[in-house]
């Protein structure tokens, strides 16, 4: 049994990104994730999800891989969310996309 195997999984939409998570994203990844980073899976509907994962002492996070998650990592600056709370899931806002980027990748 491996030490990550009893902890919490959660599955985690740009939408319910919280300043934490973000943090945990960029801290594990701080030059941005690529395709060996990328988890695939199938969600209760069996609908293929593309995820990268970061833990906690408690939970192991899948953040769905998306342009919007991609582009909130790169403009990252920890002073932007220092008068939120770290589980506010209202602190990180949908960056400005170019229209040709703007679809996640919802599969």
């Amino acid at each position: 049994m491996k030490k990550t195997d009893h902890l919490k999984r959660v599955i985690v939409d740009f939408k319910k990104l919280t300043p934490e998570i973000l943090k945990l994203l960029v801290d594990k990844y701080p030059y941005g994730y690529d395709d060996d980073h990328i988890i695939e899976f199938k969600n209760a509907k069996n609908e293929l999800v593309e995820a990268v994962e970061v833990t906690t002492d408690d939970t192991k996070y899948l953040v769905k891989v998306s342009t919007k998650l991609v582009k909130t990592m790169e403009d990252y600056d920890e002073d932007d969310y220092e008068n939120f709370e770290e589980d506010d899931p209202d602190a990180v806002q949908d960056p400005e996309v170019e229209s040709s980027e703007e679809q996640d990748h919802d599969y």
